[in-house]
């Protein structure tokens, strides 16, 4: 499927290719007009073309290295089944596995697929609740009927689940906590909406450490609010700092987006309940080589 992305409201006019150049390889960005691979408020753009706040841009080819995606074999062994009853999974998905198939992934490659195939036998036909980007790690809700795919639907369009997340953002966040009420693109890419909340874990040197809670799920919420604020997720390839990006995986060696869903709290069958996972050793790695810089500084 097409990745999309609208300016920000603060966006200085700039050359589209420009703009590019800063977010991605310039390989990539070469590829996109050679191949017309991108869509500038729905017309073909030229890269001269000058963007302005609120301008939508629209990928048809997607941006994808391989070192960051682990082959989907080794992905999919190590999906973790954090909850399991006669409704319910709960997932720890590992990051680089996609939750369904889309224009460059396989159903089998995906978790949907996984889950079919496991319980295909049982009579079981496993149905996602809500979703997670390809290379966001943590906690899924899949549900193994209607009636609960229903039901727990129903609770996340009400608000009432509480999903927490750990994210590591470029920059020294000077706020706390704060919240971030800024409307996003919805369906048919008109503006709805969006909350994003957020406390301060811990600062490092030029990153910080938030949790997050978001009260809406919006596409890419985490990733475009915390861009918008001028504090991109750290790896993220599509909405972050590319220059950053680069310098902080050499330093590292973290190779995907450092956005986890650590927390899912919702009441089920009569009582509130609270699921967590772990950071993945990467996004652990990544934390005990900023605190060793840290002491070092120090």
């Amino acid at each position: 499927m097409p990745e999309e992305m609208v300016l920000a409201p603060d966006e200085a006019p700039k050359k589209l290719e420009n703009f590019l150049k800063k977010r991605f390889p310039v390989g990539y960005v070469r590829k996109l007009f050679r191949k017309s691979g991108i869509r500038l408020n729905g017309k073909h753009p030229k890269p001269d073309d000058v963007i302005r706040a609120g301008d939508r841009i629209v990928f048809y080819i997607p941006f994808e290295t391989n070192a960051a995606h682990p082959r989907p074999g080794k992905a999919v062994a190590s999906i973790e089944i954090i909850f399991e009853d006669n409704s319910l999974l709960i997932l720890d998905k590992p990051a680089g596995l996609a939750v369904q198939e889309g224009r460059t992934v396989t159903k089998r490659e995906s978790v949907l697929g996984v889950i079919e195939s496991r319980y295909r036998e049982k009579g079981v036909t496993p149905k996602l609740v809500h979703r997670l980007d390809q290379d966001t790690s943590g906690l899924l809700l899949v549900a193994k009927e209607q009636e609960t795919a229903d039901r727990l639907e129903s609770l996340f369009e009400t608000r009432q689940v509480e999903k927490s997340y750990l994210c590591l953002l470029a920059g020294r966040l000077p706020q706390n906590e704060g919240v971030i009420d800024s409307p996003l693109p919805g369906r048919d890419a008109k503006p709805v909406r969006a909350v994003t909340r957020f406390e301060v874990e811990k600062r490092f040197s030029d990153t910080t450490l938030v949790r997050v809670k978001i009260e809406t799920g919006r596409m890419h919420q985490i990733r475009l609010h915390f861009a918008k604020l001028g504090y991109p997720v750290v790896m993220d390839d599509q909405h972050g700092d590319f220059n950053f990006n680069k310098r902080f995986r050499k330093q590292y060696g973290l190779k995907r987006q450092f956005l986890h869903a650590a927390s899912l709290t919702l009441d089920y069958v009569g009582k509130k309940r609270t699921w967590t996972a772990p950071l993945p050793e990467d996004l652990a790695a990544t934390l005990r080589a900023l605190e060793g810089k840290q002491i070092k500084k120090a």
